[in-house]
């Protein structure tokens, strides 16, 4: 077959029937030379899903996509203070040509990403005004989209539960989720649930150190002179936890969850993961930078069996999320989450034991006893 490979693309599709015939999941096939064409056009957007509207003369802000207002960077590029455009405004046109002489909006922003563009904007009132905008790639498109999934999920936990449930996303397990279970961990330890979301989580190298933490328990609490107590190990997560996995849950996201349910934790709800668990490096680099990884760290368990690779992990309770219904918006997955962890406080609230009373530490003068010296 290599003497029939044309490109770069073809050449991995080769490589990558090679390696197959290890029958080991936790291997990649990627890079390299692949050169891009000529004729290619990067495409760009403006973060947000258009509607073409012939009666309102252009293209109708439908939705802006949302974002975290605690992360100003995430905001997609109509939701910035210096170029907002709100839902239900039509972009009339874009650097002066009118969106109506065009099939898609991005025809007009081609290799536009991270350029200033002009939009002329129509409030709902009629009233147009000039907008300054910089649309992003298709790969930032990807994470602005993502970005909203991941924070309506929190919203949704924090309305369904009045605030008594926690929810934590990690994308993989890496440098930044590190800093992403910082930044959401720590605001909610203390809560009565907790959600730990690793579904479509590539993997990584921190589960040790999560399940560290949540290993962590409060054996003695601090009581200052005013206020509520905190505990001692700080941070410790007291109250019950659930996590979330499914089909796309890989590699140090496995790894993690079967740590969960290995240590009785909690309940893992979702579906059966990925099923890759021979663990590899990343420095058999090939000449133009691609990458053939190689199996090469199985893992096991104290009795002796292999773990994880080729089957996964298999949830405590199976919930699927079928494709219209998610679709549609609803989250099978997260709602059984949810609806377990409100069972369990209720079960089992385990609030914080109030402090003892206050010892007394005055000085009180006993007399001597009649007739004593």
């Amino acid at each position: 077959m290599v003497d029939r490979v044309a490109n770069r693309d073809e050449l991995n599709d080769v490589i990558a029937q090679m390696v197959g015939e290890l029958s080991a999941l936790h291997t990649f096939v990627e890079g390299g030379d692949a050169r891009k064409p000529a004729d290619h056009i990067d495409v760009a957007t403006l973060g947000a899903v258009l509607r073409r509207d012939e009666k309102a003369g252009g293209y109708t802000v439908e939705h802006v996509y949302r974002y975290d207002p605690d992360l100003p960077a995430q905001a997609p590029p109509l939701a910035r203070p210096e170029s907002r455009v709100e839902e239900g405004e039509t972009i009339v046109s874009i650097d002066g040509q009118s969106l109506l002489g065009v099939t898609d909006e991005r025809e007009l922003l081609r290799g536009k990403a991270g350029q200033q563009v002009l939009l002329e904007v129509k409030s709902k009132t009629g009233e147009v005004r000039p907008v300054l905008v910089k649309p992003v790639d298709a790969r930032q498109d990807g994470v602005i989209r993502y970005a909203e999934w991941e924070y309506t999920r929190r919203l949704a936990v924090d309305a369904a539960s009045n605030g008594s449930i926690g929810y934590v996303h990690l994308q993989a397990m890496g440098p930044k989720d590190i800093d992403q279970w910082a930044r959401d961990y720590y605001p909610v330890f203390d809560r009565q649930g907790l959600i730990i979301d690793v579904r479509h989580n590539h993997g990584g190298n921190i589960d040790s150190w999560l399940l560290g933490d949540l290993l962590r328990k409060a054996w003695f609490y601090f009581q200052p002179r005013v206020g509520n107590p905190s505990w001692n190990m700080q941070y410790a997560f007291r109250g019950h936890i659930v996590v979330l996995c499914d089909e796309e849950t890989a590699s140090d996201g496995e790894a993690f969850t079967a740590g969960f349910e290995h240590f009785q934790m909690g309940k893992v709800v979702g579906i059966r993961t990925w099923g890759g668990e021979i663990w590899l490096a990343g420095d058999n680099v090939q000449a133009d930078n691609g990458i053939a990884s190689a199996a090469e760290i199985g893992v096991y368990t104290p009795d002796g069996k292999w773990l994880i690779e080729g089957h996964g992990v298999d949830p405590d309770v199976v919930v699927d999320n079928l494709p219209h219904a998610s679709y549609t918006g609803s989250d099978a997955q997260l709602q059984a989450a949810i609806d377990l962890l409100k069972q369990e406080i209720k079960d089992d609230p385990n609030p914080v034991p109030p402090h003892p009373p206050y010892p007394d530490k005055s000085f009180k003068y006993q007399a001597p006893p009649a007739g004593g010296n």
